[in-house]
């Protein structure tokens, strides 16, 4: 009898009396019938229940079949040798499934193929699909982004368990692999890293199991479904199943194998089943204590050895497990050498594994790291001291793999980290790749690691379909997946519960769960922190305001640590009001840090081209390319950029501190410099004399050197100079002298930058890890300069359309209609470009951040404001005590925003030009606030090349500038341009003292600012062509026009750009620009070669 997919074959043998036995004579024959229909009914009963019923992927009580039991994550060598180099590739023991494998993909779930496991099913007309890889990503179906929602949304009504047929795209993958011939008698395992959505699994066209929970590890166990020599494998995975009102996270929707797969094999008798380890510190966090449960199958005898970090036994014993298959064995070190994300030391245990006969069957080794988490007077504590989390929130996303993310991806992530100091990440939102943990317990980096579950889209009200009754199950073994899993990796300090799904009742018995299995970490979840019963150790809100954190931290009676799981929302031009944050976090012992949102960008290449082949060097290369500064562009997609059926949220995927190629983006310098761990302060600027905060709580700065740099007021240097040696303590500070001489004390600015002296893993020698910007008191003297009187001529002829004023070698034009300087000729060379103008301007092109709290209306009026001239006159006019000089003031009506605007343009010798500002605001009227209040010259498209004393060189704002230091940089108009993935704001310095802006030939104009220091940018873009307008459109910054001109924004002020969160929030009050009467003065000089 033949069973295929999509039957059920029923037996029903429940009395064994309706068979009848009627006489002896036939009771022989009918006890043998009997005999023979019970064994063939067994049969039959156990092939049914092989099969599957298909109705797996939309059944929340069915999320597994057949799987392996759960188990931290090792892998059993053959030998101690190769154990502790650790490459599970050369074992013996591993065979990959990775590379190309037959492949059919279908739209509509109705449509799979339901016999191709079969070994005689004909796939010559089927393409091929790599794994691991996204079929979306892969010419399949296309990728979708949604931030709320599940990820039909729009098209199928939620109901669960069920999920559409429509659109539910199948893939079906058929393979012959090959085993070694010295896997004969062993047990094998399959192993899958990552299937989304699901997985139905044959082998050699039996059934084998199915599964749910996309991102941990499928295994099975095959032994009996495998022959010597070929053998085929096949799979099927859905779109989507029932799982996927679990996992409605917000990122990319693909679809498809991630992470890595293979076969591994032991021996089928002796070997460990599980190993757990849980460390911790004992004798005042001194000696080392560790408990490790074993649970083994044959009797084993278990040599347990524990090497240091030189591989030098400290520890050894040995356990005989005979006639048990459960133990535990204790380890005590002394002295011993603790791990934290500072000082990640990690020793190395050893199991060998033996039968009686003491013959080595198997080797596992796993890191150990001694350390103990605790919570103690409203902190968080490692190894008793309080530590700050100065983290981010990190999808795994490859921009040309998806979800396929490689080794060499990771560490160049980690590397990042290292170098923008983050010490702390969160898995958002599911459980990452075992060898993202493995490199957080090598190279040092806080985790909490959370669970696969979000069902944002049910919502949080009180008629959430998360509360039902069927999502029980699923909340617990997604738990029970990450915490099994990843139990013992010290970098794990914190379990979480899941993300934005209502709290209810599921999450309170995973918390009570999570708490027994283990109650050395602590639990977060951040919906639970809200109401209801416990289910989180932390307050860990996400987007909290300043204000809030402040009361928070202000309130006695809240005892529970303060971790923001999300905040900065660095959407876009964001990341303002950081400082703001960490001027908190330095104040309040309970307010210990967060996750920023989030780590990278998950724009997508345009055109994929994924190679698992590439190098960290290949993957820093082509970040380099795109940094801050280099001026060049890349194509990314974000939601909606494929087709106008599938839902999509747009670019909100597009909020990282890094970029998709892992670039820097500008505000990841503020997130490094917010985080550094050392900070300076002046005691005696002028003397030289100052004061180190070496804020790591576990690592002194005994291999960094301060390397020191006094500027004169023109950002001149006088002197330099290093402090090789630091003698500074965790969480101590010292006072110490720099070596100054007559000349470093007519400083104006102090630079200080902390350096590696070695280097440190990836971390460079030389490295800076922390800087600072100090400037004197000192009073400034500048020499008064009285410009001699200029004799011009007003050529102002009513039949004209411009009023000239003419003087030696040069000409200035104002437009009679408009009043704005049309004509600025000096030496025969326009300043501006061909119909370029100087013009006032009150608007910038919307951020992320600017649209999110719907600047594009509430401020709208600001944008092109109607500007009625009133008045364009002329006169010769004492400027104070200096000589006359010729005016022309264009005066201008403003009734949109009832003001009047008075610009005053005051003409010197040489062509010198002095423009005043000036608005005068209607006191009784309610207008809105502007976002910068300042003008636009549309100069020559070749006079790009900005040099410039302020901030710099990355583009900087009110309120995300701490970064940028005072000095004096040269840049292009296109270097001065970030690639925004949508196009928006983009190139602003702060605390501008002078600005050049010539073409290669030095022409061009320096501005000056009269009444205090500017705010100025150099583009080839357009606010105009930059802004979005009244809605986001699906724009990318490569598609926007260059401008025939170099537009050079010369402001006053401009509004900061807020950091609270993308949806809502504005800049904070200091940073705004409320509507009142404003001016500002500043000259243009012109600069003729």
């Amino acid at each position: 009898m033949r069973l295929f997919a999509g039957e059920v074959f029923f037996v029903y043998l429940c009395h064994t009396a309706e068979i009848p036995i009627e006489t002896s004579n036939n009771r022989y024959m009918n006890k043998n019938f009997l005999m023979v229909m019970l064994a063939l009914a067994g049969s039959l009963c156990s092939r049914a229940q092989q099969q599957p019923t298909f109705t797996e992927w939309h059944d929340c009580a069915v999320n597994e079949v057949n799987r392996f039991p759960l188990h931290t994550s090792f892998f059993a060598f053959e030998t101690k040798d190769k154990a502790l180099k650790g490459d599970k590739t050369v074992s013996d023991n591993y065979l990959s499934l990775e590379g190309d494998w037959k492949f059919r993909w279908v739209a509509n779930a109705d449509e799979r193929p339901t016999d191709f496991f079969r070994p005689a099913f004909d796939d010559a007309s089927w393409g091929r699909m790599a794994v691991p890889a996204c079929w979306e990503l892969n010419g399949y179906g296309d990728p979708v982004y949604l931030n709320i929602g599940f990820a039909w949304r729009g098209h199928f009504k939620d109901n669960p368990p069920e999920v559409p047929v429509k659109d539910n795209h199948v893939g079906s993958y058929r393979r012959v692999i090959t085993l070694p011939d010295t896997w004969n008698g062993r047990q094998i395992i399959a192993h899958f890293g990552s299937v989304t959505s699901n997985m139905y699994l044959w082998v050699n066209g039996q059934y084998v199991g199915y599964t749910e929970d996309s991102k941990v590890a499928a295994e099975f166990d095959i032994t009996k479904y495998l022959k010597p020599g070929d053998n085929l494998i096949a799979f099927q995975t859905f779109r989507w199943c029932d799982g996927s009102y679990s996992e409605d996270q917000d990122f990319w929707r693909l679809s498809g194998v991630a992470r890595e797969c293979y076969l591994y094999s032991r021996d089928n008798n002796v070997h460990i089943d599980d190993l757990r380890i849980t460390p911790d510190l004992a004798n005042q966090y001194t000696d080392g204590d560790a408990m490790i449960a074993v649970t083994a199958k044959g009797n084993p005898i278990i040599d347990f050895e524990l090497l240091n970090a030189n591989g030098i036994t400290v520890v050894k014993t040995e356990s005989n497990f005979k006639g048990r298959q459960r133990g535990n064995v204790h380890f005590v070190v002394r002295n011993v050498k603790k791990w934290t994300a500072e000082t990640p030391y990690l020793y190395t245990l050893v199991a060998t594994v033996k039968n009686q006969k003491r013959q080595v069957k198997e080797v596992i080794t796993q890191k150990v790291g001694f350390r103990k988490v605790e919570i103690k007077n409203s902190q968080l504590l490692v190894n008793g001291q309080p530590i700050l989390i100065k983290g981010a929130d990190r999808h795994e996303m490859d921009p040309d793999g998806g979800y396929v993310v490689s080794t060499e991806r990771m560490i160049q992530d980690i590397k990042i980290m290292k170098r923008l100091n983050i010490n702390a990440v969160r898995t958002c939102h599911y459980p990452d790749d075992p060898r993202w943990y493995d490199l957080c317990d090598e190279y040092g980096l806080y985790v909490v690691s959370e669970s696969n579950q979000e069902s944002h889209g049910f919502g949080y009200g009180k008629d959430s379909k998360m509360t039902d009754p069927m999502f029980a199950t699923p909340v617990m073994e997604r738990n029970q997946h990450n915490v099994s899993m990843h139990f013992n990796h010290p970098s794990i300090i914190v379990w979480s519960l899941g993300n934005e799904s209502k709290h209810c009742d599921h999450f309170v018995k995973a918390y009570a769960w999570v708490k027994q299995q283990d109650p050395s970490r602590p639990v977060q979840y951040e919906r639970a922190i809200w109401g209801g019963e416990k289910a989180s150790d932390i307050f860990c809100p996400m987007y909290y305001s300043v204000a809030d954190c402040e009361k928070y931290c202000r309130d006695t009676t809240k005892t529970m640590p303060l971790i923001q799981c999300e905040y900065n929302h660095t959407m876009g031009n964001s990341g303002g009001n950081l400082a703001e944050y960490w001027q908190l976090v330095r104040r309040y012992p309970k307010f210990q840090g967060g996750f920023d949102w989030d780590f990278v960008d998950q724009g997508l290449h345009r055109k994929p081209n994924y190679k698992a082949g590439r190098t960290l060097a290949d993957y820093e290369a082509k970040a380099a390319s795109l940094d801050p500064g280099t001026g060049n562009q890349e194509e990314y997609c974000y939601g909606g950029d494929y087709n106008n059926y599938d839902p999509s949220d747009n670019n909100f995927n597009c909020n990282g501190i890094i970029g998709p190629d892992r670039q820097l983006n500008p505000h990841a310098y503020e997130v490094a410099y917010q985080y550094q761990n050392i900070w300076t302060e002046p005691v005696d600027l002028d003397a030289g004399k100052i004061r180190i905060k070496n804020e790591y709580s576990f690592r002194d700065l005994s291999n960094y050197c301060l390397k020191w740099t006094a500027l004169d007021e023109y950002g001149h240097e006088l002197a330099s100079g290093n402090i090789e040696e630091l003698n500074v303590q965790p969480q101590q500070t010292v006072e110490i002298q720099l070596p100054f001489d007559e000349k470093s004390s007519r400083l104006m600015y102090l630079n200080v930058d902390y350096q590696l002296k070695e280097a440190e893993p990836l971390m460079a020698k030389g490295q800076s890890v922390a800087h600072q910007q100090f400037k004197s008191d000192a009073p400034v003297g500048h020499a008064m300069y009285e410009p001699s009187p200029v004799k011009v001529k007003f050529i102002d002829k009513k039949n004209e359309p411009v009023l000239r004023v003419a003087g030696a070698n040069f000409t200035l034009g104002f437009d009679r209609t408009t009043g704005w300087l049309t004509q600025y000729e000096v030496g025969g060379t326009n300043m501006l470009g061909n119909g370029g103008t100087l013009k006032a301007n009150f608007w910038r092109a919307l951020t992320d951040n600017d649209m999110g709290a719907d600047f594009q209306h509430k401020l709208g009026v600001w944008r092109n404001p109607e500007m009625k001239l009133v008045s364009l006159t002329t006169q010769t006019v004492a400027n104070g005590t200096m000589k006359a000089h010729p005016t022309v003031i264009a005066c201008y009506d403003m009734p949109a925003v009832k003001a009047q605007l008075k610009l005053t343009y005051t003409v010197f010798e040489k062509g010198k030009l002095n423009v005043k500002m000036q608005m005068t605001t209607d006191k009784e009227a309610n207008i809105s606030d502007m976002l910068r209040f300042g003008m636009v010259m549309q100069l020559p498209y070749d006079m790009d090349q900005s040099r410039f004393f302020g901030r710099g060189p990355i583009e900087n704002y009110s309120d995300r500038k701490a970064s940028e230091r005072i000095g004096i940089y040269k840049q292009t108009a296109d270097q001065q341009f970030f690639p925004y993935i949508r196009p928006q704001e983009t190139g602003t310095k702060q605390d501008i003292k002078w600005w050049q802006q010539t073409n290669a030939s030095g022409t061009g104009i320096e501005i000056h600012g009269l009444s205090g220091d500017l705010s100025m940018s150099a583009l080839h873009y357009a606010i105009a062509d930059l802004d979005e307008g009244q809605k986001k459109h699906q724009r990318h910054s490569y598609q926007v026009p260059k401008s025939p001109f170099t537009n050079l924004c010369i402001d006053k002020e401009q509004c900061g750009l807020g950091g609270t969160d993308s949806w809502g929030s504005w800049p904070l009050r200091p940073y705004r620009l409320p509507y009142q009467d404003r001016s500002f003065e500043f000259s243009i000089l012109p600069l003729v070669k």
